[in-house]
């Protein structure tokens, strides 16, 4: 029955492939008819959806896929009572997964590859009365629309001319809607246009045009924005508006009094700027916007034109006014504000001083009802010569109001007016903390610029430190330690044309310190980094100090190096030792409000004990005895744990039977009499197995060792080995010639000997030269130590001439000593003969 139905269920899967597209449903007949039914969902790439497949779960189901534009159906997860078996399909439609107790189909990560008709074939009922339901799910797969980004065809359009704007998209499901948007230059954002179609035309464009736009798209997924872009519109310029102050209108144009300062001022809207030149009964007198007449006299009187150009559009506008110079008092209206009643409402000034008649001066509009109010209660002043209003917070209308105070002189029959402005600051008060360069205060700053008049700001704390809403108390100072953490102190600023006073706050809080490690261990001879920063930026801070283990202020030198900001400072220790830098170093700060400080151990470990080494070679190079030849060899070649060696040499005694040389200083004597002293030769090349020690004196005899070193930690040293003498074959024929030399060398001084002897009359000049004037047979003194001994290597006296083996000995005659005192020979001739007695003993053997 199962395979019959197996079978049933694939027939179906071909034969309605065809016609899953065209019936959406068929009604139910349960006498062996297939049930259909058709249900569309919608995705998006990316996220998760649920394909549902009957309200319970059948005996066996299939699932397949059907591409759109194709008519195979392929199986992509599949029951027949055996456990869900997913195919390789499934991997390019996502991650599907199969709901529990169900045969709906969870597909998360949905790609694109997904948009298609999926197919659940259901069986209920398999072993009473099969039961075969067909679930035809089409599902959408949608894409979220990009970021868009906007062009324009012209960013700075002339006005009057005709422009597009386009919203680009690199993505997204259709159909899609696009809305563009205007940003003013005041803030202010509107929706000028929707449509379906990326591209819009603006024709005629005008300076209201200006401002930033952006456009939002936007599908059934989603909506997004692009950033906006700058549209300006050159224009202008327009006929220019010129004000004259002060001024009096007549039938004629603008009057002025004579010696006051008349202002001319020109403005026309262009864009870029335009550029203004004056000219006065068509001659050019000033380049400029603002054209000033100090002094003015009658002879100004005449036609005032403003030329304005713009440059960039090379165009051109110009207007003309009449000016006529009258003698009313000097000088012009006055007009102010000043604030009143704590800065609740406003006081308005207008005064004119001189002339004759005394002018009269009034508000124009709504101020001359409130100043005819002010007149009934007794509370205006003068009103000929002063005018002041009283405006309270209800008579305020808005921000940024004009005020205008008219004056009217009888000889001038036209009014004279002065204007003057009110308006809030535009940004919001600002609140800032300073310390003084002592650290004896601190300062709780305050400011709200900007405005007319100006407002009134002052503090208020815990525990009433404030200065209570005083005048110009914009500054609290408190003493250095005295503010209070955690505790937000609070500037009130208030304007007469806000009803409610604005704020800004200040919280002070003691810093807290952070760092990486508190432990750090590193190895000796290198260079470690201790890190220290603050929280949070704190108000105000002092910078960051780092003590050092001996409880020192560290500053930079060689052996620190200090990094640091307001927010952080490192500390680097070079070139660490075990003993001198381990241990706790300290970083501390502190504010206003308190101090804190954080403890960082720094552990300096030595490098581990070097395995030994043994000299297997120690040996003269030749018969110079001048350099040393050493091999060695480490224990454990095959591990490393070195990184050099010291190699050591030390002078022990001199050769038996050598003399030291005469150039030995005292130094170097004293130094051979003294405990032997090791001298040291660094070998940084751990790989090094040889070496050579030259320039050793010949006559001495040496010892030498070698150490294994790494880093820093030295190991132990070697056994001390002393040179072996080089091997020889021609030493013995080399001394043998040495001897027989010697004897010739005596038997030739014999015979010479015997000679001057038996010749001494025939030269007495020799013979008293060897063996003295007269005496012959008498001794010479001795007084030097020089001409008896001589010092041995070992600090002992070897005799001089003395044989260590019995042989024939001659007493030889010396010279005096010029320390011996002798009589004087007597005078006489030189030839005189000399006796001399020899004495010659032979022993034999």
């Amino acid at each position: 029955m199962v395979a019959q139905l197996l079978g049933l269920a694939f027939l179906f899967l071909q034969y309605t492939c065809t016609e899953a597209t065209s019936t959406t449903y068929v009604k139910i007949n349960h006498n062996w008819e297939v049930v259909y039914q058709d249900t569309s969902v919608y995705g998006v790439v990316g996220k998760a959806v649920i394909l549902e497949c009957g309200a319970t779960l059948p005996d066996m189901y299939i699932w397949s896929f059907t591409k759109p534009g194709t008519e195979a159906i392929k199986a992509v997860v599949y029951n027949l009572g055996k456990g869900t078996r997913i195919q390789k399909l499934a991997e390019t439609l996502g991650k599907i997964t199969i709901i529990s107790n169900s045969a709906a189909v969870s597909i998360e990560n949905l790609p694109v590859a997904a948009h298609g008709l999926f197919t659940c074939q259901a069986f209920y009922d398999i072993e009473l009365e099969p039961k075969v339901y067909y679930y035809y799910v089409h599902l959408t797969v949608r894409i979220p629309v990009t970021k868009p980004f906007l062009l324009m065809s012209d960013v700075s359009p002339v006005e009057g001319s005709t422009m597009w704007m386009r919203c680009n998209l690199e993505n997204g499901t259709g159909p899609i809607q696009y809305v563009w948007q205007h940003e003013a230059r005041g803030g202010n954002v509107t929706t000028f246009a929707h449509s379906n179609t990326s591209v819009i035309n603006v024709t005629n464009v005008n300076r209201n045009h200006t401002g930033w736009y952006r456009c939002v798209a936007s599908n059934a997924v989603n909506s997004e924005s692009s950033n906006r872009l700058l549209l300006e519109t050159i224009f202008g310029p327009d006929i220019p508006q010129i004000d004259v102050s002060p001024y009096t209108i007549t039938e004629r144009g603008y009057s002025a009094v004579e010696r006051e300062t008349v202002s001319l001022l020109c403005q026309a809207q262009s864009n870029p700027a335009s550029q203004y030149v004056w000219f006065h009964n068509n001659s050019q007198v000033y380049a400029g916007p603002h054209y000033t007449i100090t002094k003015i006299f009658r002879m100004h009187t005449g036609d005032y034109a403003c030329l304005a150009q713009n440059t960039y559009l090379n165009t051109r506008s110009k207007k003309s006014i009449s000016l006529t110079v009258y003698y009313p008092p000097d000088g012009s209206p006055s007009c102010s504000v000043e604030p009143t009643l704590n800065h609740t409402s406003l006081r308005l000034l207008c005064s004119w001083s001189g002339g004759f008649p005394t002018p009269t001066l009034h508000w124009t509009g709504d101020l001359q009802r409130l100043a005819q109010n002010e007149s009934d209660t007794g509370q205006q002043s003068n009103s000929l010569t002063n005018t002041a209003i009283l405006l309270r917070s209800e008579d305020l209308t808005s921000n940024n109001s004009l005020f205008t105070c008219v004056g009217s002189h009888i000889a001038l029959k036209q009014s004279v007016e002065c204007s003057t402005r009110s308006y809030i600051p535009p940004a919001e008060p600002m609140c800032f903390a300073y310390i003084t360069n002592n650290r004896k205060y601190l300062l709780l700053s305050c400011s709200w610029d900007g405005g007319t008049p100006k407002a009134l700001v002052w503090w208020e704390g815990p525990g009433g430190q404030g200065n209570g809403g005083e005048e110009n108390s914009n500054i609290l100072i408190l003493r250095y330690g005295t503010a209070r953490g955690g505790i937000p102190y609070t500037c009130h600023a208030r304007h007469p044309l806000l009803a409610q006073t604005k704020t800004c706050r200040l919280t002070l809080e003691a810093p807290v310190l952070l760092t990486q490690r508190k432990v750090v261990s590193v190895y000796e001879g290198s260079d470690v980094q201790l890190t220290c920063n603050l929280r949070a930026n704190y108000l105000p801070v002092s910078e960051i100090t780092w003590f050092n283990n001996q409880g020192l202020d560290v500053q930079d030198t060689s052996k620190y190096r200090l990094q640091r900001t307001s927010a952080w400072a490192n500390l680097t220790v070079r070139d660490t030792h075990e003993s001198q830098d381990s241990g706790e170093y300290r970083c501390s700060t502190s504010n206003a409000v308190g101090g804190t400080q954080i403890n960082i151990t720094l552990v300096v470990k030595r490098h581990p004990m070097p395995p030994n080494v043994t000299l297997v070679k120690v040996a003269y190079n030749g018969r110079q005895r001048n350099e040393v030849e050493l091999e060695w060899q480490v224990e454990s070649e095959e591990e490393s744990g070195w990184t050099g060696f010291i190699l050591e040499h030390r002078w022990m005694s001199e050769q038996p039977g050598r003399r030291g040389s005469n150039n030995d200083s005292k130094e170097e004597t004293k130094e051979k009499i003294g405990p032997p002293v090791w001298y040291q030769n660094n070998i940084q090349d751990p790989e090094v197995r040889r070496h050579t020690v030259g320039r050793l004196t010949p006559t001495e005899t040496y010892q030498f060792r070698i150490t294994p070193v790494n880093h820093r930690t030295v190991g132990h040293p070697s056994s001390a080995k002393s040179p072996a003498e080089p091997s020889s074959n021609v030493l013995p024929a080399v001394i043998g010639a040495a001897f027989g030399g010697m004897l010739l060398a005596a038997f030739l001084t014999l015979l010479l000997l015997i000679f001057i002897i038996r010749n001494r009359n025939n030269n007495p000049r020799l013979h008293d030269l060897l063996f003295g004037l007269h005496h012959s047979q008498s001794r010479e003194n001795i007084n030097f130590p020089e001409d008896e001994v001589v010092a041995s290597s070992e600090g002992g006296i070897e005799e001089i001439g003395e044989s260590a083996s019995p042989g024939p000995t001659m007493a030889l005659p010396r010279a005096s000593s010029p320390l011996t005192t002798t009589q004087a020979p007597p005078p006489g001739d030189d030839n005189e003969p000399v006796n001399v007695t020899i004495t010659v003993q032979a022993t034999g053997s």
